[in-house]
């Protein structure tokens, strides 16, 4: 049973929701998200799916999220209760599990040891819930996911799910739900398929656009509601999952059909998808909301994108920061993995940006890509510095980690000193003129083993969270394995480069 601290905690963030869809059915599954209440509840597909069970006939759900602090390394966590009823993860027929990114891992795992149910597949019994996951992770390597669970969902879930429940939920036993699952085109179990991936499902583009169900300050996206405006991207990153060829590129939401499920009495709202600002109808959209009174928050904002009326309508709608990526360290950078941001866009997007009010403008930027040098992360510190001179920057750095279905899969990691080593030259070269913070080298090189590895890879987790789920616990894990963090290999990586660029970069050189 929950402590009453815990019993409290839950008590309140359900007395402050709003939308939330009780309901009572003959079957009851839990919802889990392996990540804190704030950051589940933020999560636009985790909402979704929430919606889409709710609306099945004679299936309900319960949400279940990772202890507040439990994705620590030591945490010591409580046996997980649902949200609605208090019930323990062993008291559901089906757990499933939405699963956005690698290191959730360590959090699936911690869930169900604290819940005394086997996180190994191999140890659960038919007396153990069905553990079922889908998520945004099963767009790049839902194998790492193998050792764990009976059944995957690859790819959007919505057309899917009631087919996965009931396929569990009446079958005799697991071995006829599994053989079931398995026959599906877009269902990955792990016991038939091996390491054969099924394709990866794309939802009727009738069930667009995706909008939270619930509401709440708790969350990191605090009292907002969340509503797709597209989905998917047609941009052709080499490091990006949700790049132009997947699921058929960029499906649009009408302007009419975004704002007609707004409604107008909503306060913030965030517009969420993997390319907003290159809508066709973006502006709008904001100007609309804006003039209803409705603060605006978007994902994903592209640099070439960040023109004056755009910007002016942002700040109108709320904007006190401008965000957008700088990817690459350098142009060089840039072009190698097919960003369209030119220097001249971020120019002007921070004089924009200086020109309506906006406080700041924050940029993301990746380091250790294949082939950087530190004469990339010299441009980056020239360059930042001389936004810097027109407004106050703040620049988010993330290690490079290649993911599977992309071109980029396969590179190495750039290493844990190399990596440590720019991060340093970028602070010592724009100290006092930019605001750096970077996600740790370490558990970025972690991410990266599970990125690009399979069911062993996975397992590991299990072993390096049971040790105590520090760094050395996760490296002495993964050396098993035969995986280093020092690099080894990444001087000789050899990206891939557009053909028609590339020629078209020679030419230029070559002065034709």
């Amino acid at each position: 049973m929950p402590s009453d601290t815990a019993r409290r905690l839950i008590r309140r963030r359900l007395s402050d929701e709003v939308g939330r869809l009780d309901k009572e059915a003959a079957e009851t599954v839990a919802l889990v998200y392996p990540s804190p209440y704030a950051v589940g509840m933020s999560s636009l597909g985790y909402q979704r799916i929430y919606r889409a069970i709710q609306a099945l006939p004679a299936v309900a759900c319960e949400r279940v999220f990772l202890d507040d602090g439990g994705e620590d390394a030591g945490a010591q966590i409580e046996s997980p209760v649902s949200y609605e009823s208090l019930r323990p993860l062993g008291d559901f027929p089906v757990l499933a599990f939405s699963v956005a990114y690698e290191l959730q891992l360590a959090g699936l795992v911690r869930m169900l040891d604290a819940s005394g149910i086997a996180p190994e597949r191999a140890l659960r019994t038919a007396r153990d819930p069905f553990v079922l996951a889908g998520g945004p992770i099963t767009f790049s390597n839902p194998l790492m996911l193998a050792g764990y669970v009976d059944a995957v969902v690859l790819g959007e879930a919505e057309e899917i799910v009631e087919l996965a429940l009931r396929a569990v939920l009446d079958a005799p036993d697991k071995a006829a739900a599994l053989t079931q699952l398995a026959a599906h085109p877009h269902i990955f179990v792990p016991a038939v398929h091996a390491d054969r991936l099924p394709t990866i499902a794309a939802c009727s583009d009738a069930l667009l656009p995706a909008k939270s169900v619930i509401v709440t300050p708790h969350a990191e996206l605090s009292d907002m509601l969340l509503i797709e405006t597209e989905r998917g991207c047609s941009r052709g990153c080499t490091y990006c999952v949700m790049r132009r060829t997947t699921n058929g590129g960029m499906r649009i939401v009408p302007e009419a059909t975004v704002l007609a499920e707004i409604p107008a009495s909503t306060r913030k709202v965030g517009l969420v998808g993997a390319a907003v600002s290159d809508h066709p109808r973006i502006e709008g959209i904001v100007r609309t909301l804006a003039e209803r009174g409705t603060q605006v928050g978007l994902s994903s904002l592209r640099p070439d994108r960040l023109r004056g009326d755009f910007v002016a309508a942002l700040a109108a709608a709320g904007h006190r920061t401008l965000t957008t990526a700088l990817d690459g360290p350098s142009q060089r950078m840039r072009d190698i993995i097919e960003r369209r941001g030119q220097e001249a866009h971020y120019l002007a997007a921070a004089r924009h940006a200086r020109q309506h009010g906006i406080e700041r403008l924050k940029l993301y930027l990746m380091i250790g890509l294949p082939g950087e040098t530190d004469g990339d992360i010299d441009e980056c510190v020239r360059f930042v510095a001389e936004l810097s001179k027109i407004v106050p920057i703040a620049l988010g750095i993330s290690p490079f980690c290649a993911k599977k279905n992309t071109p980029l899969c396969g590179m190495p990691y750039a290493g844990v000193d190399t990596v440590g080593r720019r991060l340093e030259r970028l602070r010592r070269g724009l100290r006092g003129r930019a605001d750096v913070r970077a996600v740790s080298a370490k558990w970025a090189w972690v991410e990266h083993v599970l990125s690009q590895g399979g069911e062993a890879e996975g397992l590991a987790v299990a072993a390096a969270v049971r040790a105590g789920g520090t760094f050395a616990q996760f490296k002495r894990a993964f050396a098993e394995l035969g995986h280093r963090p020092d690099g080894r290999g990444y001087a000789e990586a050899t990206p891939p480069v557009a053909p028609d660029r590339e020629r078209k970069r020679r030419l230029l050189l070559a002065g034709g």
